[in-house]
């Protein structure tokens, strides 16, 4: 049953995003030129909506899928580590006009040149887990 609410979540979350034109290339364009508030607009309402849930689903003590209370513990504030892997994910959503959650709308839109990036984003995550001790964290 698990397996069915994710999938109807994933196709909700794939419609909005189509929908709203969050995938498209030239809406990011225009966003980090600047020019236009559509993008912005679509993430602050994300992050509205995230911050209402999360506090919806603290104040009715809703449980995890391993018997625990919702939570989150927010990371400190690293100016540097922030400022770097901003700038990191910032440029690489630029280049490729996509970040990871689009990323699979566009493959699920049939855009299957994709599938290149995820595959690139797959193997930057699995290097990352291979050399993170190694990292000045």
């Amino acid at each position: 049953m698990k397996g069915i609410t994710f999938l109807l979540i994933g196709i909700f979350f794939g419609i909005t995003m189509t929908k709203s034109e969050a995938l498209s290339w030239f809406r990011i364009y225009e966003m980090f030129r600047f020019e236009s508030f559509h993008m912005y607009g679509i993430i602050g309402t994300a992050v509205i909506v995230g911050a209402i849930t999360m506090t919806l689903l603290k104040i009715f003590k809703v449980k995890v899928a391993g018997g625990g209370l919702v939570s989150y513990t927010p990371l400190p504030l690293n100016i540097k580590r922030h400022l770097i892997s901003g700038t990191i994910f910032g440029l690489g959503w630029a280049l490729v006009g996509a970040c990871p959650g689009p990323m699979f709308v566009l493959a699920g839109n049939g855009y299957f040149f994709i599938l290149v990036v995820i595959a690139g984003a797959v193997f930057g995550t699995y290097t990352y887990g291979m050399v993170k001790d190694k990292l000045p964290h």
